[in-house]
């Protein structure tokens, strides 16, 4: 994907502050981050310096591109602010740092991540389906990281508690090549 081919300027990633047991999530986030900046695209994310995190970031700003950290001023101590970015943002609260992500990208990325990352997935989910916003949800599923949810989240149509078109907001890829071409797509 070359600069211009398409109308994302910064890409928000969501995952974890820790690397996880699986090398495969360490070296998709890293991939990811290398594709982002080869594609002229700017990242935005939670502003650490650690975990799948940092490695986006890093793998991002080696590339060369824009970097945007948006960190609580209350995790400034447990999350280490990454200190190389283009610009790091702190904010007074988690809520703050999730609005200003999504004001700052034009499309989401979700790796692999725990209760953080989960919470800020479904709050862009949901923010799409309520019509809050219009703008590219894409799920990479490392090394079927997410099997399990996806599995509930097709249990919950099957259910009647989720609509199929609702379902089709969080978009799947298996990895952050993929990913990316989807955003293309858009």
């Amino acid at each position: 994907m070359a600069e211009g081919n398409c109308s994302i300027r910064r890409v928000a990633v969501y995952c974890g502050s820790a690397s996880g047991t699986d090398a495969a999530y360490l070296e998709e986030a890293r991939t990811l981050g290398a594709a982002i900046a080869a594609a002229g695209i700017g990242l935005v994310y939670g502003g650490a310096s650690v975990g799948l995190m940092g490695a986006v970031a890093d793998a991002v700003l080696a590339g060369g591109a824009e970097v945007i950290g948006v960190l609580p001023r209350v995790l400034t101590g447990s999350e280490i602010a990454h200190s190389g970015l283009t610009r790091l943002e702190l904010v007074p609260t988690m809520h703050a740092r999730k609005a200003r992500m999504v004001k700052l990208a034009d499309a989401f990325l979700i790796l692999p991540g725990g209760y953080g990352t989960l919470d800020e997935m479904m709050e862009i989910v949901t923010w799409a389906q309520l019509k809050i916003h219009a703008k590219p949800c894409v799920l990479i599923n490392t090394a079927g990281y997410w099997n399990g949810l996806l599995d509930f989240l097709d249990t919950a149509v099957e259910a009647g508690f989720l609509k199929p078109k609702n379902r089709a907001l969080l978009r799947v890829a298996g990895n952050a090549a993929e990913a990316l071409e989807m955003l293309v797509e858009q």
